[in-house]
């Protein structure tokens, strides 16, 4: 069996096989890694897999005499501490909301405009594939069937992830609406 570094090399080379077996060397251990910051199985594999075709594209300029491990953690990691500023950020601008239209007088008309731009707030926030089988929906008015096989996923993969989005947003919206 070939060694890692070996693998790495084949990689910077441009090969696809090995670039398979980097991933499938790298996948548990990274998810692992990146499930434990993000509490998110479903973000977690996103994340990871955004990071390999990172690593993919910039196959050129991979060196094997480096530490690709500390390379890939790091990667990974930065990932995942972006991914929660951005969360925490969002909660933040709901919190100020939800102080904001506490003090106010608004119209009805002014919350749900409120509540609409919280909405498509909390709607950026979503994972890329969340968000992607959402807009196919709403916009496209995509069936789950086309959708499975236009990002070539499961039908019951699209399900979830459309539970998962909604349930996401719903809190969001129901969060500014409790004040």
């Amino acid at each position: 069996m070939e060694t890692i570094n070996t693998v790495i090399q084949k990689v910077a080379e441009g090969n696809t096989k090995a670039f398979s077996q980097l991933y499938d060397h790298y996948r548990e251990p990274g998810l692992r890694f990146v499930t434990s910051i993000v509490k998110d199985n479903e973000e977690a594999e996103n994340m990871l897999q955004e990071v390999f075709i990172k690593i993919w594209s910039r196959r050129d300029q991979i060196n094997p005499e480096l530490n690709f491990n500390a390379y890939l953690y790091t990667c990974l990691k930065n990932m995942a501490f972006d991914h929660l500023k951005k969360m925490d950020k969002n909660q933040q601008m709901l919190n100020q909301y939800l102080i904001k239209a506490k003090e106010s007088n608004s119209t009805d008309t002014d919350i749900e405009e409120e509540k609409i731009d919280i909405l498509l707030s909390a709607m950026s926030t979503l994972p890329k594939k969340r968000k992607r089988i959402l807009e196919l929906i709403l916009e496209d008015g995509k069936s789950y069937q086309e959708i499975a096989e236009i990002m070539r996923i499961s039908k019951n993969t699209v399900k979830n992830q459309l539970v998962k989005a909604k349930q996401y947003l719903r809190l969001s919206v129901d969060m500014s609406s409790a004040y």
